[in-house]
């Protein structure tokens, strides 16, 4: 299939009436995921506390309208779907902040964990790469979009650290053990 016209396929035959829509995503149960979805057996890694909380806003027309959040450093991006997917490309997309965002996250995570097993030159010039695929679900029942996403570690060889840094990282968690997710209205 032709990237552009999968990413931009129709909607046939699928939920439109909104109010349907918004039933439909407030009654999915909570920290539930499917068993293949946990690996191990694990459940959704719950919060005691927060220390920190990011809070981001999008208006506009979704994909190709405008994000901000507020707080030490405000950022407000103007949202553009990639050419390949049939936007003018002039604009940021979920799928390279999420990138921005892993990568970030995962780096620290690994500093800590070459630290913590006191090998932090190991990671001196550690980059950590990540790369989002956005496509559909292998499932054909399974409707809407999907996620791929591969880490790369330039710099470090020490798998212990990878994997600890894998463990610690909170986007790896929440990739791998789900995250406490709610669905509000206002």
């Amino acid at each position: 299939m032709h990237t552009t016209r999968a990413l931009l396929r129709p909607l046939a035959g699928r939920v439109t009436n909104a109010a349907a829509m918004q039933q439909a995503a407030l009654s999915l149960p909570r920290n539930r995921y499917p068993q293949h979805m946990m690996g191990r057996g694990a459940s959704v890694v719950g919060l005691k506390d927060h220390i920190y909380f990011a809070k981001a806003t999008a208006s506009g027309a979704g994909r190709r309208g405008v994000v901000e959040s507020t707080g030490d450093a405000p950022l407000k991006l103007n949202m553009n779907l990639p050419k390949v997917a049939g936007g003018k490309g002039e604009g940021q997309n979920p799928e390279q902040l999420f990138a921005m965002g892993y990568s970030s996250c995962f780096l620290g995570a690994l500093q800590l964990a070459a630290s913590r097993a006191d090998h932090g030159e190991l990671v001196d010039t550690a980059k950590v790469n990540a790369s989002v695929f956005l496509g559909h679900p292998e499932d054909p029942n399974m409707d809407g979009f999907g996620l791929r996403v591969e880490l790369t570690v330039e710099g470090c060889d020490d798998d212990a650290i990878i994997n600890a840094a894998h463990e610690f990282c909170p986007y790896s968690r929440a990739l791998t053990q789900g995250a406490d997710i709610k669905i509000m209205k206002v």
